[in-house]
């Protein structure tokens, strides 16, 4: 049940923009600020220039002297919100909100599920959400302890992370762009030798062709990969596709979660998940949308509890399945 406690709205917002974002416009920047200029004391707008231009530009406010940002604002895909989130972990001063203008947007769908932007971030500036149904939650992220960066909607090896590469020669634009990516990647798609352990249990060793942990239970918008994630359960998930399933019919198995019905899918929960390649190649790996070229053949994930604050339903909308 929602929680009724009074919620206080923010007042002072920072809009970070990423005029290369898959769906970006200078309309939806404005709107944006249209609508929060109307309820907040103080309203400033970042466009970004280069990578991690967010990450900086949100630390810079939130280090500034007199008063800062309680409401950072990521206009933009699962990118940007990535990296606006490597500068709010471990921030409860400041809530994340997200106007989705990317590609794919997983992580809005996460949070809000289909309702739309713009009535999302008027219910935040409702008069302290008071049937607290909105509110700056506590959710989960997870750190990669190769890279020391921080993961906020999931992290994915094999075919997934492939299509991100695929990706980069297809003329199409949103979420049609990774669909044809992933069906292509897909379509050939040799498993690699993996391993797979959770909390030091070892669930799944053989051919993989792909183990993601998460983390958000969409990738690519639309791919129902971890259906049973939550945000602020203090764990991450993991699904595995192993043998039983060719990499080719997964594309279609997940837009419904089907393949966690396939011979060979692991699903699994726990605080430290470690993915290996074992035939001593790299291991192919993406998170929030972003290619890691210089990963090894491990990838070690620890889960951060309640480490990012983010403006979202108090509950999270149910997960829609469809036919």
């Amino acid at each position: 049940m929602a929680d009724s406690t009074t919620v206080a709205a923010p007042t002072r917002a920072l809009i970070i923009a990423n005029p290369a974002s898959g769906t970006h416009s200078p309309e939806l920047v404005a709107r944006t600020e249209e609508l929060c200029s109307a309820f907040l004391d103080a309203v400033t707008v970042h466009h970004t220039t280069a990578p991690e231009d967010a990450t900086d530009a949100v630390r810079a406010a939130l280090a500034a002297p007199g008063p800062r940002p309680d409401l950072v604002i990521a206009v933009g895909g699962d990118g940007t919100v990535r990296e606006v989130v490597q500068a709010l972990s471990g921030r409860p001063e400041a809530a994340l909100f997200i106007v989705p203008g990317g590609t794919g947007n997983s992580y809005y769908r996460m949070l809000w599920g289909d309702r739309p932007w713009s009535e999302a971030l008027k219910s935040v500036f409702a008069d302290g959400a008071p049937d607290g149904t909105v509110r700056p939650r506590p959710l989960d992220l997870a750190l990669l302890a190769e890279t020391d960066r921080v993961v906020c909607l999931g992290s994915c090896s094999g075919v997934i992370a492939d299509a991100l590469i695929t990706a980069r020669d297809i003329p199409l634009v949103g979420k049609a762009r990774y669909a044809r990516a992933f069906a292509d990647t897909a379509r050939d798609y040799p498993p690699y030798p993996g391993r797979v352990t959770v909390d030091g249990r070892v669930v799944h060793e053989g051919p993989t062709v792909l183990a993601n942990v998460g983390g958000g239970r969409y990738r690519g918008g639309q791919y129902l990969i971890l259906p049973h994630s939550r945000l602020d359960d203090g764990l991450l998930d993991v699904c595995v596709i192993g043998e039983g399933t060719t990499a080719a019919e997964v594309p279609g198995l997940s837009l419904t979660a089907a393949h966690l019905d396939r011979p060979g899918t692991v699903y699994a929960r726990g605080r430290k998940i470690t993915v290996e390649r074992t035939d001593g190649r790299r291991l192919p790996l993406e998170h929030d949308g972003e290619y890691q070229h210089d990963i090894g053949g491990t990838a070690t994930f620890h889960v951060l509890p309640g480490a990012l604050t983010a403006w979202a339903p108090a509950e999270d909308p149910a997960t829609t399945i469809t036919d």
